[in-house]
């Protein structure tokens, strides 16, 4: 059992920590009630480990671990029906125009990269939300929380190239599922959704 000066340390590292979890697992579970169960298990589960974390080593990665196991283990068996979340509670503008960023930096835009720039957040997030689960979690943890490739291959216990091959097809599904919004709303022309 952690002693007092642990506790007083845990509070006041992991703490700071929530909103931003809170954030990650409102994407993970598509529902508010859920997330905030999914954060305080998290959260529990980190205190009560707390004693086995090692100091110097990242915090923010550790509870990410936690959090996402937690999710895959206990919320995959008894998820809810995905119900509205405030969109007020989601920022999920900065990811879009992370995809965007990211994706251009790595090679010249092409039809769907520039399709993104078109869309309200709220048509990204039902985007995200669309995705298969592994691949989700993938562009969550690398474009709405920014970590590496390297932290995510820990949080989630799989090689690298697994982390990398998750975020190209998620991305890709992602761009596919607006691209064909997109031409199902005439804001693009068929022929370039066969691309």
């Amino acid at each position: 059992m952690a002693g007092m000066a642990d506790k007083a340390t845990f509070a006041e590292q992991a703490m700071p920590f929530m909103s931003s979890l809170y954030s990650a697992a409102l994407r993970m579970t598509r529902n508010g009630p859920d997330a905030e169960d999914l954060v305080q298990e998290t959260y529990l589960k980190a205190y009560r480990a707390f004693g086995s974390f090692q100091e110097g080593t990242n915090l923010k990665s550790w509870l990410y671990k936690i959090l996402t196991n937690t999710f895959i283990n206990a919320y995959r068996a008894r998820r809810r029906r995905p119900v509205e979340s405030d969109m007020e509670d989601v920022e999920d503008l900065y990811l879009y125009r992370r995809l965007g960023g990211l994706e251009a930096a790595a090679a010249s835009r092409s039809a769907e990269e520039t399709v993104l720039d078109g869309f309200s957040e709220g048509e990204v997030k039902a985007a995200v939300e669309s995705l298969p689960e592994q691949f989700r979690i993938a562009v969550v943890l690398a474009d709405v929380e920014g970590f590496s490739y390297k932290e995510i291959a820990d949080i989630l216990d799989v090689p690298i190239g697994t982390v990398m091959s998750r975020l190209h097809r998620g991305r890709r599904a992602l761009q596919k599922a607006l691209h064909t919004y997109a031409s199902e709303h005439r804001l693009v022309s068929p022929a370039d959704v066969a691309n």
